[in-house]
């Protein structure tokens, strides 16, 4: 099977843009592939993380008052200025103002994360590829509502072309250097057990 070409170009603070999509409280009371808690915390902990690193978020929902109610209280807080698209459309792309307010980034690398993976993370991530964008899903901050969607929605994307990882490595990607300034609270806001080891790591370059 010829998969599509990936570009691996690493991603940064300067390319790169983080796309949540979906993170309602109706849909994530049906999430059976985590815990409400994880999800939770995973998402959270990317928000805050792109925030930190300086990366642009762009936030969506589906018919929030009408179907599946807003984004989940604790995204909300920790995103409080942040603009919420409500839309009507399946994938988050086909809206018109979702759409600009990618392309108006000039960014070449696109993270997404969604409620479900298989829809509302991935339907917008393939399009990506196909508008020329490197594309990225943080499957961990995107939940679904069994084992086969989520299978089946990893496939697709591998096959699709889309770069298919977990929230903080590719956090960790974009910090680069444990000495950046920002390491210790990015680390911090994952909550990664070795954010001690890294203020360590710091304190010996500075010295």
């Amino acid at each position: 099977m010829n998969l599509p070409k990936i570009n691996l170009d690493p991603l940064t603070s300067e390319n790169s843009a983080l796309i949540l999509v979906d993170h309602q409280v109706g849909l994530m009371t049906g999430v059976r592939d985590f815990t409400p808690a994880e999800l939770k915390h995973n998402v959270v902990g990317l928000a805050k993380a792109a925030k930190i690193l300086g990366i642009p978020i762009i936030t969506t929902t589906t018919s929030a008052e009408q179907l599946w109610g807003p984004a989940f209280p604790e995204l909300t807080e920790a995103l409080p200025d942040q603009e919420w698209i409500d839309r009507t459309t399946v994938n988050a792309w086909d809206d018109e103002r979702v759409a600009t307010a990618i392309t108006s980034l000039n960014r070449k690398k696109l993270i997404f994360a969604g409620v479900s993976l298989e829809v509302c993370a991935a339907y917008p991530a393939i399009r990506a590829v196909r508008e020329g964008y490197d594309s990225y899903v943080a499957v961990d901050a995107s939940g679904t509502f069994n084992q086969t969607k989520r299978e089946a929605g990893i496939q697709r994307l591998v096959q699709s072309g889309v770069v298919v990882s977990d929230a903080s490595s590719l956090m960790v990607e974009i910090l680069a250097d444990n000495a950046n300034p920002k390491a210790m609270d990015m680390y911090s806001v994952l909550d990664m057990d070795w954010a001690t080891l890294v203020h360590q790591v710091r304190s010996s370059v500075n010295n």
